[in-house]
């Protein structure tokens, strides 16, 4: 039965995929990047509640009210597709940082480009460090927010894989501060598979944390400490 929902699910997402990217290519063109988040964003918001119908998937969030006013550096778990679309709808206008080969898939690709995130090489690494400090202040000081994966990939709950600093460094460097999110969606939506499992994904997000003056190192060994015990 979780097989068909989630087929039933796949129908919904991706048939409204196409005929959405393609409209946010055209009107892309003539929005100005913010204006572009607000209408792009919509089939995010329709996954979450699709999931929800399809899939029996719910959602539960705590800590809403420590999400700062000004732009900063959200830093996450990623176990799954899911917190990417939830992360952009919910935090928006957010900046996430993704490997480029993202922005070559048709239609979603092309769309995802008109949102300008931080599209890196991984097998640059150095390379991709400067993009994160460099673009990533730029977007902050427009006021955008800035999403990095600190573990730089999926990894499966109950995993784990060790916390990179370079999103610490951007919020130094920019005078910005993180805000450290955790959640349980690989439980649900596992990456790399086809079946959805019926559930509730519990997204839990911390006190934003200064780290002005402290060293890079010790601050993300705070926020894997925590997000570990949060999951």
């Amino acid at each position: 039965m979780q097989f068909i929902r989630s087929l039933i699910y796949y129908f919904g997402s991706y048939g409204l995929l196409i005929p959405h990217s393609i409209l946010c290519v055209i009107s892309g063109i003539f929005l100005p990047l913010k204006t572009r988040y607000k209408y792009f964003l919509l089939w995010n918001a329709f996954n979450i509640w699709w999931l929800s119908i399809t899939c029996g998937i719910k959602l539960q969030v705590t800590g809403r009210e420590n999400i700062p006013d000004e732009s900063f550096i959200l830093l996450s778990n990623h176990q799954s597709p899911w917190e990417t679309i939830y992360f952009y709808w919910v935090f928006r206008p957010i900046c996430a940082t993704l490997k480029k080969e993202l922005l070559g898939i048709p239609f979603f690709g092309w769309a995802l480009k008109l949102l300008d995130p931080i599209a890196i090489d991984r097998n640059k690494k150095g390379r991709a460090l400067q993009q994160v400090l460099e673009q990533g202040k730029e977007k902050l000081e427009s006021n955008i927010s800035v999403l990095i994966f600190p573990e730089g990939t999926r990894v499966a709950p109950g995993v784990e894989k060790k916390f990179s600093a370079g999103g610490v460094q951007l919020a130094i460097s920019s005078g910005r501060k993180i805000l450290p999110v955790a959640h349980n969606a690989g439980i649900c939506c596992p990456a790399h598979k086809i079946i959805k499992h019926s559930g509730t994904i519990k997204v839990v997000i911390g006190t934003p944390i200064d780290p002005a003056g402290r060293n890079p190192k010790e601050v993300i060994r705070e926020i894997e400490t925590w997000i570990r015990q949060a999951t």
